[in-house]
């Protein structure tokens, strides 16, 4: 890569943009096999159950306001 082509604010602009989509990607990734992990006790079948639901939905609320103090 051209040093010079570091300097262009286009470019600059769309690295942060796929440097962001990898950690959202990333925590995403993590937050499915955490949560999972500790919500899904058994077979999933067609729909989870109300436990398994309000759990996903405590621990994924859970894990993303721990993302953003830390």
């Amino acid at each position: 890569m051209d040093p010079s082509s570091m300097n262009n604010p286009e470019l600059l602009q769309f690295i942060n943009q796929e440097k962001e989509r990898a950690m959202v990607n990333e925590m995403v990734g993590k937050l499915t096999n955490v949560c999972w992990d500790k919500c899904i006790t058994g077979t999933p079948w067609s729909k989870f159950s109300s436990s398994e639901s309000a759990c996903l939905a405590n621990c994924a609320g859970r894990y993303l306001d721990m993302s953003m103090i830390i």
